[in-house]
């Protein structure tokens, strides 16, 4: 489906809970965040819907993110049915990998075909840090099973953030140097407690010359649909991308909204409008006009954000939204 700028929407981001098993500083304010309301949750047949009648517009592409999606009670066998859905060609998964050591046999055996999984420092004392008490040693093991597990590609995710992980830049690359991992270092956005610390903010272009990579040679070997470059230097098993949001900013070729874990679809991640569906989800309306209401979010999405020059204001956080 077509949006009123000629971009061709077929991804959607699929955020199942606001619930984490982290407390990641840029995400979270210290005291938590208050949990949405259970009844307020789209349950897995509404969203199993929502999947089946968005196919009719074009969706192919569906990312389940969260918060942490694998908190979920029940998620294998929902995903499961998702990859059942005629029109479903490509089913993800977003995770912070705290879990994934005893579920990434049982997501690949769902239907998932691949995981991106955030890690900002494999320094065990960083990563507690960062995280208020998480161990990144089942981080690590969680990316290193998920290859035994046959799930292609495994994406790990770089936030990179000045003075915090700055210097563990050429780290990461032995990672895909050594692995058939693709490392995806993303510049800081202003989103949540993060849109306070614009001095945090590493530029694609810093982080190139932090790396010290000398030749970056393309590469569209890495399955996806996101706004990733991907570079696959000499003798690498895997690859370097970078997700430059802020810098040089891909808007014109986005190609997703999201829908939040209380139902509502939100057509640009920085922007406040959402468009309510949980409403006709719940009271009785047809395939039809739920469509509709999927036509009015794809109509409502924005040329482009705005985070060069404001920080996302309102009450939600990233983990909120759906990352």
């Amino acid at each position: 489906m077509q949006d009123q700028f000629r971009r061709q929407i077929n991804y959607l981001r699929i955020s199942i809970t606001d619930r984490c098993n982290l407390r990641c500083k840029y995400c979270m304010p210290s005291e938590g965040v208050a949990w949405m309301p259970h009844e307020n949750i789209l349950s897995y047949e509404e969203i199993l819907r929502i999947m089946r009648i968005s196919t009719q517009l074009g969706f192919h592409r569906f990312r389940i993110t969260g918060g942490e999606p694998l908190v979920r009670k029940g998620i294998l066998e929902f995903l499961g049915k998702g990859a059942q859905i005629p029109g479903v060609d490509d089913l993800m998964l977003t995770t912070n990998g705290l879990l994934l050591p005893e579920m990434a046999f049982g997501l690949k055996a769902a239907g998932v075909q691949r995981v991106n999984i955030s890690l900002d420092t494999m320094n065990p004392e960083r990563f507690a840090e960062i995280t208020r008490g998480g161990d990144v040693s089942k981080v690590i093991q969680g990316i290193f099973r998920s290859l035994e597990a046959g799930l292609n590609p495994v994406k790990v995710n770089v936030v990179v953030v000045r003075d915090f992980n700055t210097q563990e830049l050429p780290g990461f690359l032995t990672l895909a140097k050594q692995y058939p991992i693709h490392i995806r270092f993303i510049e800081l956005m202003p989103i949540g407690t993060s849109s306070e610390r614009r001095s945090d903010f590493v530029s694609i272009q810093e982080m190139k010359e932090l790396l010290g990579v000398k030749q970056y040679i393309p590469t569209k070997e890495v399955p996806g649909g996101g706004p990733a470059e991907y570079f696959r230097p000499d003798d690498y098993k895997g690859s370097i991308g970078f997700i430059s949001a802020l810098s040089r900013h891909f808007c014109n070729t986005c190609n997703r909204i999201r829908l939040t874990p209380d139902g509502k679809l939100r057509p640009c991640l920085h922007n406040e409008r959402e468009i309510d569906l949980l409403e006709g989800l719940r009271n009785g309306s047809s395939d039809q006009e739920l469509l509709d209401i999927f036509a009015q979010a794809v109509w409502y999405k924005p040329a482009e954000h705005r985070m060069n020059e404001e920080a996302l204001q309102g009450h939600r956080i990233m983990s909120q939204i759906g990352g």
